[in-house]
C-alpha cells in the first residue's frame, strides 16, 4: 500500500473489478476471494481489455482466491510489487 497513490475498498470484490474494468480504478489485488466474488468482475476486466490472473502471472485465480486485476500499464508492476511483498521472509 505504501506504493499506490491511494487505496480504496467500498467492500465488494466484484464491484472493485467491475471498476477496474471502467477505468475508475488502475488495479486491484485481494486474496483468499471465493469464485463467485470474482467470476463476473474477472469478465467485465478482461472484455474491456484489461488482465486478471493470480499472483503468479497464471489463471489459477478462481481455484485460489488470490487474484490481480489491471490494465496493461500496470499488470506487470502490480505482480512484481505482490510478489516481492509475499515471498519476503
Amino acid at each position: 500500500m505504501l506504493k499506490t497513490a491511494g487505496v480504496r475498498r467500498p467492500g465488494s470484490a466484484a464491484l472493485d473489478l467491475a471498476y477496474v474494468a471502467a477505468g475508475r480504478y488502475d488495479g486491484f489485488w485481494e486474496f483468499h476471494l471465493k469464485p463467485w466474488d470474482l467470476a463476473a468482475g474477472a469478465l467485465l476486466v478482461q472484455e474491456a481489455g484489461g488482465v486478471a490472473t493470480d499472483f503468479k502471472g497464471d489463471q489459477g485465480y478462481l481455484q485460489n482466491g488470490n487474484i490481480v486485476a489491471g490494465n496493461l500499464r500496470i499488470h506487470a508492476q502490480m505482480l512484481h510489487i505482490i510478489s516481492q511483498e509475499i515471498n519476503q521472509p
